[in-house]
Parts: structure tokens; sequence; C-alpha cells
């Protein structure tokens, strides 16, 4: 009995030892998958930086060629008039269009101060009508399949038209310029889940965009919305649309899903928050105002910019426009000068970037100490501004023309 007692307990203790030791090489192959899955993570995050920064380089590298060219043709002596404004011309246009990428990106990245405001998805589509039609060419039938009445969100109204149109254009290029597209707006109570986020049970207003052409695989499908990827020809795409419409979905609220099977087409999804039961009126004007800038009425500027070079060109862009002005490279110096003179300064112009006290705090403290003195915000970057708004103060983008800068100074002097 005690012989066949030890048998036991030594084959019991065996068994005991055989399972801590499988748990123990099970445990070690879960860290070695944990491991190698990680590295995997991060490789494809380099990939996606290396893709993003390469990209972002060529591109500029492509603008910088056309300024740095034009800028050396203006230098040459007797130059004809007709060459001049020609290279002028190339200059502001490129310029234009390195802006245009700049904001891009920082949609992509959910970084662009957004001005959200209610209205109607469909009288939105209608107003940019004709400019769809251009873009997606004569060989493409468009069709609306309205669904909800009324339609109406709450986002940013040109940021919206951008992303339809870029849409739009994938749509063009997936068809080959030969197809139907087909815009469905109607009101959901949720976003579905899928492999990027989980399910949310709040009322939408989806814009699905489909198309009749090539479809997505699916090893693209992943990568589709990364900054400067792109299945297109080399030349024939930036890889910016589509991120555009990613990073506008996530910062509004909403969301953006694929579906797609190669040669049966692709269909975009974009949820957008829904405003309150109430229709908007008359929609909203896309034409920018060609009236001409305002002329300085005077006064005297205190300009707040922690960048030398742009507060030098600015200081002197403000002179030049007729206005008195003192440059100073932080929000401690304006405080400190603005408190010791108030009466000195009709109006402040303030970077939201800077270090220390931050444009927007700035702002905010003169906005209770002085509130009769006006304050315009001006960045080209800020995560307080994506996440928070302007809170109330008028901002000027950067970069920024002249004429820009006229406007927002003399619309700032007569409030």
């Amino acid at each position: 009995m005690d012989f066949g007692s030890g048998l036991l307990e030594h084959a019991v203790t065996d068994q005991v030892a055989a399972l801590q030791q499988s748990q123990r090489s099970l445990l070690a192959e879960i860290a070695e998958r944990e491991r190698i899955e990680e590295a995997l993570r991060q490789s494809q995050k380099m990939e996606a930086i290396g893709q993003l920064t390469g990209g972002v380089a060529h591109d500029f590298n492509n603008l910088l060629t056309v300024i740095l060219g034009s800028i050396d043709l203006l230098a040459r002596p007797n130059l004809a008039e007709e060459k001049r404004q020609r290279y002028l011309t190339a200059i502001m246009e490129t310029a234009e269009r390195a802006a245009k990428l700049t904001n891009q990106l920082l949609a992509f990245a959910r970084r662009q101060p957004l001005k959200a405001e209610d209205f109607d998805v469909v009288e939105r589509l209608h107003l940019n009508g004709d400019v769809l039609r251009t873009v997606t060419g004569s060989r493409i039938e468009i069709g609306l399949d309205i669904r909800c009445d009324p339609c109406v969100i709450n986002a940013d109204p040109t940021q919206f038209d951008t992303a339809i149109l870029n849409m739009a254009v994938n749509a063009r290029d997936a068809m080959q310029g030969e197809g139907k597209l087909t815009i469905l707006v109607e009101e959901r109570s949720g976003i579905p889940a899928t492999w990027g986020h989980a399910a949310v049970a709040v009322r939408f207003i989806s814009v699905v965009v489909s198309d009749t052409g090539a479809g997505i695989s699916e090893q693209d499908l992943p990568r589709i919305f990364e900054p400067f990827f792109t299945t297109k020809d080399v030349g024939k795409g930036t890889g910016l649309g589509l991120s555009q419409v990613f990073g506008f979905a996530k910062q509004s609220g909403g969301e953006i899903v694929i579906e797609s099977e190669p040669g049966r087409g692709a269909s975009f999804t974009l949820y957008l928050p829904r405003a309150e039961d109430r229709r908007v009126q008359g929609g909203v004007d896309l034409t920018p105002s060609a009236a001409p800038a305002p002329v300085s009425g005077g006064g005297c500027v205190l300009l707040v910019e922690d960048n030398q070079l742009v507060g030098e060109f600015a200081a002197q862009l403000i002179g030049d426009l007729g206005y008195g002005n003192m440059w100073v490279p932080s929000a401690q110096e304006a405080l400190a000068l603005i408190e010791a003179e108030p009466g000195k300064f009709d109006m402040v112009f303030t970077d939201v970037v800077m270090p220390g006290i931050s444009g927007v705090e700035l702002a905010e403290t003169l906005r209770n100490r002085f509130p009769k003195l006006p304050v315009v915000l001006t960045s080209g970057y800020s995560q307080v501004l994506a996440a928070e708004g302007t809170h109330g103060f008028e901002l000027l983008q950067k970069p920024y023309t002249a004429d820009g800068l006229a406007r927002v100074l003399r619309t700032a002097m007569t409030k």
C-alpha cells in the first residue's frame, strides 16, 4: 500500500512538473510572440514615418524647385515685364500649393482648427454639384440618393466640401474616368464596429460615396488612409486626399469606413455628428470674397511672435499696411507692456504656439483684464486650437497674405 502510494505520488509529481514546464514554455512562447509583434508594429510605424517624411520631402522639393528657380530668374538684370509677372505668378501659385499640402497634413494629424457650424448636407452637395461634375468628367454619371430630410450636421463646411471632393477624385481614378459615382445620404443610429474602433451608438448623418471601379485589394485596405500611400502611378496622385478625409472625420467626432472588393468597386461611408432638428436655410456661399483688402485706418498693433524671422517680416508687413507696431517675442513681455501703458496699443496680433504662455492664454488674460482691447490669433499648427477651437477669438491661419492680414487688422480695429 505504501509502495503503491509512493508510485502514485511520484507520478503526480512528474505530471505537475511536466505541467509547470509546459506552462513555462507556453509563457515563453507568448512572450516571444508579443516581442515579435511589437517589433513588427515598430517596423510598420517606422515604415509609415519614413513614407510620410519621404513624401513631404519629395513634394516640398518639387515646390521649392519652382520657387527658387523663379527667384533666380527674377534677379536677372533687364528682365522683361512679361517674364517678371510670369515668375511672380509661378511663385504665388506654388506657395499656395505648398500651403494646401500643409493643410492636408494637418487634417490627417487632426491638428487643423475647424470652424464647425450647422448646415444641411444635401444643400451643400447641390452647391458643389458643378465642381463635382467638373472634376469627375463627362463620362462618369453622378447619382444622388437622399433618404433624410433635413440632413443637418455640425461640422466645418469647407473641410466637408474638400472631403467630398477628395472621395470623388479617388472614385474617378478608380474608375479610370468612366463609370457611375453614387452619393447616398441618410441618418443612422450609430457607427458599426470595425477593425479600427468599437461601435458608437449616437445619431449620425452618413454620406456614402460609392464607385464602380477596380476596388481595393485586401492588403491595401489597412493602409488606404496613410499619408502619401497611393496605388496610382508615379506622379498621378499625392496620396493625401483620403488622409484629409480621415483626419476631418476623426476631428469632427465622426468616422470614415471602407467597404471594397477587388473588381467590385468601393464604398466610403463618412459619418458626421447630426445637428439639432432644424433646416439650415440657403446654404453657404463657397465663393471667396473678391472685395479688395480694406485700407488701414491707422492705430498701433502689438505683434507677439517668438520666431524672429516671422516676427521681423510681420512687423514690416504691418508697417507697410499703415499701422504703427511693436514686436515682442513672448506673451510675458506683451503683458508687461500693456499693463505699463494700457492705452498705447489698439490691437494685439499674437501667435498661438509659443514657449511659456501661449497665445490663447495671453488672449484670455487680456480679455479678462482689458476687455476692449481686440486680440487676433495666428497659427499654422496648434493642438489647442484643434481640440478646443479659437475660444471666440478671430484667427488668421498661417501662411497668410498681405491682403488677409489687412482684412483681419481692419476688421478687428473697427469692431
